[in-house]
């Protein structure tokens, strides 16, 4: 992205051209995107994952209504 200074222009308000340039631009957004890169997992490591949580919420549950917790 490239702004160049006009003729009389002051140092914030080429700032603000810039960033509202880059803003429209959507450089902004995909630099936060991309920020941290998450590796894609199978869908079958996502299912088994998504079981343990759900039967450790259940465990923690059956311990509070004992009285365990």
């Amino acid at each position: 992205m490239q702004v160049r200074k006009k003729d009389g222009e002051n140092i914030s308000s080429l700032l603000y051209r810039f960033s509202k340039k880059i803003q429209q631009s959507g450089i902004l957004k995909e630099a936060k995107k991309r920020r941290f890169y998450k590796r894609s997992q199978n869908r079958n490591k996502l299912r088994l994952a998504a079981k343990y949580r759900a039967e450790k919420v259940k465990e923690t549950e059956r311990a509070k209504k004992l009285g365990l917790l």
